[in-house]
């Protein structure tokens, strides 16, 4: 060989698997199911690994077999005509607006705490130069059509921008949207012209908890994302889904957007694996988070979000303890949980034990605060405040 090739190849040689890498990916799930952090924490089994590996070798760009029958699949299960395998839950919600939307000027009304106003990077302005319109639920949980209605703005006033989509999310903060109310708003806008589209990234949620099929789930929308790596514990992976011919433009921005992917077979192969075997699952989720809920209500904390599905807002003040101050005890466990604030997500892979040992943290903080005198008062939220609160440590304890 060349002298110099070989050099070269030398260089580029690389491994990135660890001498400990077995023991470590365990160690890792034994820290997942102790983290209350997020659901998309949780990491891939063997088993989901041992079918995912069967799947096909195609380039999804062009054909990929296994990718488009997980595609051909959700457009099923969801009622859609077609669906669109993309990357992550951001980009099948931004992928949905800027194909939805034309010629601007355009606007969208969504919930102040949904995802597509907080969380993803202010995507609707930057990708489909989309006015954002934040509404507050009066009722303290969800928006209703008497929220949204006084908002849309129509007609062709030039210093506007008119109503194209209204974009809800279910569930919530953990929390369900009840589908009386998504169809009272829906009727509305398709009679007057505007599009629905739905962040579903955990709707598997709510069909778990309500009992309701997918497709009844999705049939007020024109457009809905369906996420696989949060609640169903696949590694990555969203299906957007809709109308064949919006799919088809879709596809074309998601190129656009730099999401064609190549081999996907594997990730729709740990998709079809999570949809199967994870999904069932949830109920013992949601029972568990609000197994976590009556035991923190117990110890007279404050509940800001209630566990109607996988998360619980609490409020520690109310026992006269700050975040920071369970975040710092809690890493010092003999067997750690990881914590950042005010929300607590439990997952397919949260221990009961987990669980507990959290609540006997918060008891046996309260009783050393009860000691040092301190009463416990109540909380006052209305569920419209900033009920997602990350700890911070006072200047004076760093």
């Amino acid at each position: 060989m060349d002298p110099k090739f070989a050099s070269i190849i030398e260089q580029v040689k690389v491994d990135i698997i660890t001498p400990t890498q077995q023991h470590d990916n365990a160690r890792q799930l034994e820290e997942v199911s102790r983290s209350f952090i997020s659901d998309t924490i949780t990491v891939p089994t063997k088993e989901m690994f041992a079918y995912a590996v069967q799947t096909s070798l195609g380039d999804d760009v062009y054909n990929e077999p296994s990718t488009i029958a997980l595609e051909a699949h959700i457009a099923k299960l969801t009622g859609k005509e077609a669906a669109l395998f993309v990357s992550s839950g951001t980009m099948g919600n931004q992928l949905a607006i800027r194909t939805h939307l034309q010629q601007p000027p355009n606007s969208i009304i969504c919930d102040v705490r949904a995802h597509i106003n907080k969380y993803e990077a202010g995507g609707a302005a930057i990708h489909s130069g989309a006015l954002q319109n934040a509404l507050t639920a009066k009722n303290g949980h969800h928006l209703t059509l008497k929220d949204i209605e006084p908002h849309v703005v129509f007609g062709t006033d030039v210093h506007s921008a008119p109503t194209r989509i209204i974009c809800l999310e279910n569930t919530l903060n953990g929390t369900i949207m009840p589908q009386n109310d998504i169809i009272e708003i829906a009727d509305f806008a398709h009679k007057n012209g505007i599009l629905m589209h739905l962040d579903g990234a955990r709707l598997w949620h709510v069909a778990a908890e309500t009992r309701t099929p997918i497709d009844e789930l999705c049939a007020p929308f024109d457009s809905v994302s369906l996420c696989f790596s949060k609640g169903l514990g696949a590694p990555v992976g969203t299906c957007l889904v809709g109308p064949k011919v919006f799919i088809q433009k879709a596809r074309w921005f998601r190129k656009i957007f730099g999401g064609g992917m190549r081999q996907t077979g594997v990730l729709a192969g740990s998709v079809a694996y999570a949809l199967t075997h994870n999904f069932p699952l949830l109920p013992r989720v949601h029972a568990l988070a609000k197994h976590l809920q009556t035991g923190l209500e117990e110890l007279q904390v404050g509940i800001l979000s209630p566990a109607e599905t996988c998360m619980v807002f609490y409020d520690p003040s109310t026992i006269g303890v700050e975040y920071w101050e369970i975040i710092d005890r809690a890493a010092a466990l003999p067997n750690p949980i990881c914590l950042t604030g005010s929300r607590l997500v439990v997952h397919i892979q949260t221990s009961p034990e987990a669980v507990e040992d959290f609540l006997t943290l918060i008891r046996t903080l309260k009783e050393e605060k009860v000691r040092a005198g301190v009463v416990p008062s109540p909380v006052d939220s209305d569920g419209m405040k900033n009920v997602y609160v990350r700890a911070t440590r006072p200047p004076s304890t760093r």
